[in-house]
C-alpha cells in the first residue's frame, strides 16, 4: 500500500491535523499505562521542530455521539504535556467556532488537544460534514493512530480525502513492520497464534495459512484443534462446534505446505488458581477433571527448533494462560528465545494484539523484539488480510 510520510511534508508554519489514539486505559481518572501517549511523542516532536502547528484530535471511550464529560480529552492534555516537556492547550471542541478560534492562536511549533471527536455522533458514521468541519482547521492532515485505522470514521478516514495526508513516524513503524512480517517477509515465517477460541480467529488463521511457513497453534484453541482429532481434553476450554472447521483449517494448510504445529504436550491442573498441583500429560489425553493450561516442555522444544531456522516471526497470542504462573511458562520461554534470536541471529520479530503484549510485557521482552504493536484490532484485521480504511486512505 503505497502511502507519504512526513518526510514529504513541508511542515513549516502549516496547521496540521495529527489523527492521534490517545484511548488510553484509565482507572478512577488517573492514566494506568501511557504507552501511547509516549510513542505518538516523536511525531509530534518532530513536527513542531520544524514549525508546524499540531492540531491533534482523538477519540475516547464510547459516549456514543454525546458530551460525557468523564469522557473529555482534557486531561489528555496535561499527560501529553508531561511527555512532551512542552505546553499543550485544549479546546473544548474538534470543530466550529471553538475549535477555529482556539487554532487561529497557535504559533509556529504549538501544540493543541482537541476535544473527543465521538462527542459528534457523526464521527462514527464518517459524517462528511464532520469531516469538512475538521478539514476546515488545518493544512495537511497526518495519521499516527493505526490502532483505529480499522474505522471508517470521519476523524480517521473522511477527512484524509479532503486534505494532504501522510502517515506519522508510528503508523510508518507499524506499516512498515507489517510489510516485512507478511508483505515482503524474510523466510522461513513462523507464525504463533493463540488465544481461547478459533471462531474469534478463523480469518487470521486462513490468511496465515496462505502465507507462513510454519503455523504454530497454543493457547486453548490448541484444544479445539486437538479434540477435533480425536484427543481427550478432560474439562479443558474448547469449541466442540469448531471441529469441522479445524479440520478444514488443517486440509487447507497442508494444500498450502504450511506446517500446522500443534502441543504434543500439555500442562494440566484440575483448577486455574496460583499454586494448583499440577501436572504434564501427552496432548491427545488430558485426564478426566482436569484442564490444559499451557503447552508442556517438549512442545517448547518443537517451537524453539522452528524458530532456530526462521527469518520472520509474526506472534497474535500467548501459548497459555499466562497470567496465573506457572501456567505462564511456555509463553516466557518462547519470548525469551525469540528476544535472543532476534537479537543474535537477526529474526525479524513482530507481536501484537491485546493479551500478546500483555505477555510480553510479563516475559520482560517488549523491548528486545523487532516490532510490538500496541494496536489490537487493527493489528488483527491487517493479519487477517483485510485493507484498513485509515490507512488506505493515505494511499490517496
Amino acid at each position: 500500500m503505497p502511502f507519504q510520510t512526513i518526510d514529504a511534508l513541508d511542515a513549516t508554519g502549516k496547521r496540521v491535523l495529527l489523527r492521534a489514539d490517545l484511548n488510553v486505559p484509565m482507572k478512577d481518572g488517573r492514566i494506568t499505562d501511557r504507552t501511547r501517549i509516549e510513542r505518538l511523542c516523536p511525531t509530534i516532536r518532530e513536527l513542531a521542530q520544524k514549525g508546524a502547528r499540531i492540531i491533534v484530535c482523538s477519540h475516547f471511550d464510547r459516549p456514543k455521539g454525546k458530551i460525557v464529560p468523564e469522557m473529555s480529552l482534557a486531561p489528555m492534555a496535561e499527560a501529553l504535556s508531561e511527555a512532551l516537556g512542552r505546553p499543550v492547550t485544549f479546546a473544548a471542541d474538534c470543530v466550529g467556532p471553538v475549535a477555529e478560534a482556539a487554532v487561529a492562536a497557535l504559533a509556529d511549533g504549538d501544540i493543541l488537544l482537541l476535544e473527543n471527536t465521538r462527542f459528534h455522533a457523526g464521527e462514527e458514521k464518517n459524517d462528511p460534514a464532520l469531516a469538512a468541519g475538521l478539514a476546515k482547521l488545518a493544512d495537511a492532515y497526518v495519521n499516527d493512530a493505526f490502532s483505529a485505522a480499522h474505522r471508517a470514521h470521519a476523524s480517521t478516514e473522511g477527512v484524509a480525502h479532503l486534505l494532504p495526508s501522510y502517515a506519522g513516524r508510528l503508523m510508518q513503524a507499524e506499516l512498515e513492520a507489517l510489510d516485512a512480517a507478511l508483505g515482503r517477509p524474510s523466510r522461513p515465517v513462523v507464525a504463533i497464534v493463540g488465544g481461547a477460541k478459533v471462531s474469534t480467529k478463523l480469518d487470521l488463521l486462513g490468511n496465515l495459512s496462505a502465507k507462513v511457513d510454519v503455523l504454530v497453534i497454543g493457547g486453548a484453541m490448541a484444544n479445539t484443534f486437538l479434540a477435533a482429532q480425536g484427543a481427550a481434553m478432560g474439562k479443558s476450554l474448547q469449541e466442540a462446534e469448531m471441529h469441522a472447521t479445524a479440520l478444514e483449517i488443517l486440509t487447507t494448510a497442508k494444500a498450502n505446505n504450511c506446517e500446522i504445529l500443534l502441543p504434543v504436550d500439555l500442562v494440566a491442573a484440575q483448577e486455574f488458581a496460583a499454586g494448583s498441583p499440577h501436572r504434564t500429560v501427552p496432548a491427545m489425553s488430558v485426564p478426566e477433571g482436569t484442564m490444559a493450561l499451557d503447552v508442556g516442555p517438549q512442545t517448547v522444544e518443537l517451537i524453539e527448533a522452528r524458530l532456530r531456522g526462521a527469518g520472520t516471526l509474526v506472534w497474535n497470542g500467548p501459548l497459555g494462560a499466562f497470567e496465573i504462573p506457572p501456567f505462564d511458562t511456555a509463553t516466557v520461554a518462547i519470548a525469551e528465545m525469540v528476544a535472543g534470536l532476534t537479537a543474535s541471529a537477526g529474526l525479524k520479530s513482530i507481536g501484537g494484539g491485546g493479551d500478546t503484549v500483555s505477555a510480553l510485557k510479563h516475559a520482560g521482552v517488549v523491548e528486545r523484539l523487532t516490532y510490538v504493536s500496541s494496536a489490537g484490532g487493527a493489528f488483527l484485521e491487517w493479519l487477517e488480510g483485510k485493507t484498513l480504511p485509515g490507512v488506505a486512505a493515505l494511499g490517496g
